[in-house]
């Protein structure tokens, strides 16, 4: 029998998230490890953090899937002098491989938005901002039926376990239908949310002049990054676990938003 190598899941989760549809800022893909290493199982988690390697040597497994990329741009020093280094060294000290699918996770229309929008119920969903055919970021759709806007921001609480929500002045009775939203940072598809004719327009990282900009003609909200991106790790654990079987594929539990709610 072939034994099944981390080149094999690198080929596989390639093929699903399709690197290729990244954004050109972004550095998603296979980041660090040695594709001829065999395959012990999978942890996966939103961010790559030092409790995140721990983890994952604890369970015995030497593959970590981020949705955000650890390594960005380039690393002139690889030093026990910084947390990006420590992690490094960790790494190969254990053997272990880091792939990331982001800004491609982001633009596949069943990804990070598509994902929030099937939780939180919406129908005949399309892409908010198509790039190409069936990709690009966001998702618009609509509720099965009208409801309060109070009633559905505290719906996304619920799903998102979010304390707060950030919102513009809005009437808290007024019926909303029609919601647009972005998993993550998604001020620039603002415009596009209301060109969509949104109701309501669900994302995370808002400036405080962000909420100015509709001119009451959506209500704004900031459910948080983390928030509106944490099933992103359920998409990747499903995606992985389909194909390899008989290895295990975890979702972390010892990361969590980096933002503390106090």
């Amino acid at each position: 029998m072939k034994t099944t190598t981390i080149a094999d899941v690198v080929s596989w989760l390639d093929t699903t998230f399709h690197p290729e549809y990244q954004e050109n800022y972004d550095n998603a893909g296979f980041l660090l490890g040695v594709g001829s290493t065999p395959y012990h199982g999978a942890l996966v988690a939103l961010d790559l953090t030092p409790e995140v390697i721990d983890e994952a040597v604890d369970l015995g497994h030497n593959l970590i899937v981020t949705h955000h990329p650890f390594i960005f741009s380039g690393i002139k020093r690889l030093t026990d002098r910084t947390e990006t280094g420590r992690m490094v060294i960790s790494l190969v000290r254990n053997n272990m491989a880091v792939y990331a699918a982001h800004t491609n996770l982001d633009n596949l229309p069943w990804g990070v938005s598509g994902i929030l929008a099937e939780k939180l119920g919406l129908q005949h969903c399309s892409i908010l901002k198509e790039n190409e055919a069936n990709i690009g970021s966001g998702i618009v759709g609509e509720l099965p039926e009208p409801m309060s806007a109070d009633a559905f921001l505290l719906r996304v609480k619920e799903l998102t376990h979010q304390p707060s929500i950030r919102t513009s002045l809005h009437d808290p009775k007024k019926k909303i239908l029609r919601i647009a939203l972005c998993g993550g940072a998604g001020a620039d598809f603002l415009p596009d949310a209301i060109a969509a004719h949104a109701d309501l327009y669900l994302t995370a990282d808002l400036k405080y002049h962000d909420f100015q900009r509709p001119e009451g003609r959506l209500i704004l909200a900031d459910a948080g990054h983390y928030e509106t991106e944490q099933f992103a790790k359920e998409i990747i654990c499903h995606a992985i676990s389909e194909k390899f079987i008989n290895f295990a594929c975890s979702i972390s539990r010892k990361q969590g938003s980096i933002i503390q709610y106090i």
